[in-house]
């Protein structure tokens, strides 16, 4: 399959590349935009992956990006990328222009990616769309992360929409919800809060990167029958 995943040179991104790329019938396309020796890294490693610099904060690289999508010839397109830290403060102490900021650098990349890959997903009647969410959006999110969760519940928005307006052509739309992980958007978070997380995990413990790769990895491979679904990856918190 021919994929492109947005963000997949560090953190959870880095995990997917490596967990895709490890199925040699792949052809990974990444972005990345700070992490250029970790994408070469990834690159020298993994022969069958093509890393794309890409900054989702300037307009023009995004259009470029967007036109070069009919030259891929995608099967699989995977938004992961995200610019900006989980947690910031209080809602109140939160400068308006955040939330504009955000948006246009983790929600527009989005909608113009996904509107050129629709077009040739559309054409060859074949495609798959797979968001990376959180699960903070089936609980009540976290002080301080209402910049965060607000831009993914957007998203999470957008996904049932692709789902609904494009299972005709077979194509499918879902994502991952995956709880909180120690990456590098999330090591500046204060350790009593980690501990808190850890404590309220069922599984006593921080969810890995690997583990959602994995998921996303299924989403991946899956049939046309599972589309529109949000999988939510906590160990069962907040299980009802």
């Amino acid at each position: 399959m021919k994929i492109l995943l947005t963000g997949g040179a560090s953190g959870l991104g880095e995990s997917i590349t490596r967990t895709l790329a490890k199925d040699g019938n792949n052809t990974v396309y990444f972005t990345f935009s700070q992490s250029s020796a970790k994408a070469q890294q990834l690159e020298a490693e993994f022969k069958n992956t093509i890393a794309i610099a890409c900054d989702f904060a300037d307009e023009k690289a995004v259009e470029t990006l967007a036109q070069k999508i009919a030259e891929l010839d995608l099967d699989v397109l995977i938004h992961n990328a995200y610019s900006g830290s989980y947690l910031k403060t209080h809602f109140h102490k939160i400068e308006t222009a955040d939330f504009l900021t955000d948006f246009k650098v983790n929600v527009m990349p989005v909608v113009t990616l996904t509107q050129a890959v629709l077009n040739s997903f559309r054409k060859q009647k074949s495609g798959k769309i797979i968001t990376v969410l959180t699960s903070a959006l089936v609980d009540v999110p976290p002080v301080g992360s209402a910049v965060y969760t607000s831009t993914k519940a957007y998203l999470a928005k957008l996904t049932e929409v692709w789902a609904n307006e494009n299972a005709k052509f077979n194509i499918t739309s879902n994502s991952v919800s995956p709880a909180f992980m120690e990456t590098a958007m999330t090591s500046a978070t204060d350790e009593r809060i980690k501990e808190q997380m850890i404590e309220s995990n069922p599984a006593k413990r921080l969810l890995t990167t690997e583990e959602v790769a994995e998921a996303i990895a299924f989403l991946v491979n899956d049939s046309t029958q599972i589309n529109g679904k949000d999988f939510v990856i906590n160990a069962g918190d907040k299980l009802q």
